[in-house]
């Protein structure tokens, strides 16, 4: 699960729901959900109702035996799977990294593309930095 999911930790956390009585047998489902959820302060992430449905249908499909494996999310493992991790039983190491559209931009055009982008940033910052100094003055708070 995403940090600031729950308020008594910031960090990201790992749910295990254990059963004796499996429907898949020897085989361990891994959800990375780190990913996921939506900021709606600064110190709190919310998931949105889409991702409780797709983290719940993985689990669901998983105990049906339809799991589709979703590179970079979700991942069902043997206990030989484990064994050959050593026993380590982070969700990434099983889900693998999702797969990254390529960017097509030329690394050239992107790099001048975007030193354009933080110039104008920039002198941005600058002008609002300067009205800032005048405002202060203005109030006798000059720097």
């Amino acid at each position: 699960m995403p940090g600031q999911l729950f308020y008594s930790t910031p960090i990201p956390v790992c749910l295990w729901i254990i059963t004796k009585k499996k429907d898949q047998p020897g085989k361990t489902l891994f959800i990375d959900a780190r990913n996921m959820g939506t900021m709606v302060s600064r110190k709190l992430r919310e998931f949105t109702d889409e991702d409780i449905a797709k983290v719940s249908g993985a689990f669901d499909a998983f105990r049906e035996g339809k799991l589709e494996e979703e590179k970079g999310f979700s991942a069902a493992a043997s206990i030989e799977d484990i064994a050959k991790q050593d026993y380590i039983i982070t969700p990434g190491r099983y889900v693998g990294i999702a797969d990254v559209e390529e960017d097509d931009e030329p690394f050239e055009e992107k790099m001048a593309r975007l030193t354009g982008e933080i110039s104008k940033c920039f002198e941005e910052s600058n002008r609002l930095q300067e009205q800032i100094k005048k405002n202060l003055e203005a109030i006798g708070y000059g720097l």
